[in-house]
This record gives structure tokens, sequence and C-alpha cells, in this order.
């Protein structure tokens, strides 16, 4: 007799109420994965190893590489990643995500010349073009950008996309991904981070008028890419372990 089929676990890390899984967690639950969400705002505890889990996906939020010595979570969630790449999970970087994977794998992260905060045109690369996961956006097309600081390509890694001002705006190691742009931004998301963050569109010189203008045009075909990338992701999370 053919015993229970194990479920796909993912464990999803949000580190603030403002940038919410949103599409992340539909498409993960729409393939039949058992989401894990571990909220760091809320002292929910990050766990250290993958092992066990099916994929990693760690979204965005305003702290950085640089607060590692102040914020212990930010250790365990880079024991995590580390965890997930040496199992060859599925393994997703979003934002601040992106910013920790590139860290893991031994890529240096520092503070770009200013905020690109806003939507601006995304340009894959050839390599991005054919990916398994981009594949079949765009070549160019208006995301949002909420960023301070900036990554270098890991070694071993493959360059996906760019804008005007971020050469490295996303890149592929193996089966992990790292999108320093949003792409499962609603409109209400960003209309929370600009209440939440008021702060850093000041001083990146970004109106919230002309921000949420931007989010009104660009948000829904945005959303529309991220489901496709999303809902590929979440099929290869949902094959469950490798």
């Amino acid at each position: 007799m053919i015993g229970p089929v194990a479920v796909p676990r993912v464990v999803v890390v949000q580190h603030v109420a403002e940038e919410p899984p949103g599409l992340v967690e539909e498409e993960l639950r729409g393939a039949g994965a058992a989401v894990e969400l571990v909220r760091v705002h809320l002292g929910e505890r990050v766990p250290r190893t993958a092992a066990g889990l099916s994929g990693v996906v760690v979204l965005g939020g305003p702290m950085g590489v640089g607060d590692l010595g102040s914020l212990p979570h930010l250790e365990d969630e880079l024991a995590l990643l580390g965890s997930s790449l040496a199992l060859s999970l599925p393994t997703l970087g979003i934002c601040l995500g992106s910013q920790l994977l590139a860290h893991a794998l031994g890529a240096r992260v520092r503070p770009g010349p200013r905020p690109e905060i806003g939507w601006a045109a995304l340009e894959l690369s050839g390599v991005g073009l054919a990916d398994p996961l981009l594949g079949g956006l765009p070549p160019s097309f208006p995301a949002l950008h909420w960023h301070g600081d900036v990554f270098e390509l890991p070694a071993g890694a493959v360059h996906l996309a760019r804008s005007a001002r971020t050469e490295n705006q996303a890149f592929r190691c193996g089966r992990a991904l790292g999108l320093l742009f949003h792409l499962e931004a609603s409109p209400a998301q960003v209309e929370g981070m600009a209440r939440a963050f008021g702060r850093e569109l000041e001083a990146a010189g970004v109106e919230v008028a002309a921000l949420l203008a931007d989010t009104a045009r660009f948000a829904a075909p945005a959303q529309a890419h991220g489901r496709q990338v999303f809902r590929r992701f979440a099929a290869l999370a949902a094959q469950g372990e490798s």
C-alpha cells in the first residue's frame, strides 16, 4: 500500500508587515506547497537549516547586510540560505533577500551611489531572456525598485537583468535566483511602503503622489510578470526535496 505523499514545505521569511509575500505565497500554495511564513517583525525565529524543506524564499525589508552585527536574525537567514544552497534547493531572494543571497555566495554588497526608488525600466540580458524563470518576459519593462544597497555578481552566477542605474538587478546561481526589484508588489503594498518609509522617499527625492501615479500605471503588468516567474519557481519547489 502506498503511503501518504509528503507535502512540499517552503519557508518564506518576511521582515516587515509592509512587504508581505503576496503573489509568491499565492503561487506556492497554488502549486500545492505548504508555506511556512516566518514573520521576523513579530519575533518569529528564522530556522538555520533548510533540511527537510523543498525551497526557501527571503523577502525585502529596510535593513541590510551592513546590519549583520546588530540584527541576529540576519545571521540566521544567512545560515538558512547557505543550507539551502548546499542542498541545491530552489531559493529565491527578493530585494534584501537578493542582497543576502549574494552575500551568502561570497559577493560584495555595498551602498549604491544613491537610493533607487520608484518605477523604472528593467532590461533583461541575453541570458535572462532564455532563463527558466524569467524567460518569456518582455526584453524591457517597468519594474518597482526600492533599494539603497547593491551587490556584485557572485562567482559562478549568471547576470540576468539591469536597470539604467544598477547593473546587477538579477542573477541566477544554480537553483538560486536573486531579484533586486519587486514583481510581487500590489498597489496596496506600495501605498503601505510609502506610508512606512516616507523618510526614505524624501531622502531620495521621490514624491509620493508621483510614485502612486506610476504604481497605478505599472503595477498590474508587473504583477502579471511576477505571477509567471513565481509560478515557475513554485513548480520547482513543489517537486519536493532535491
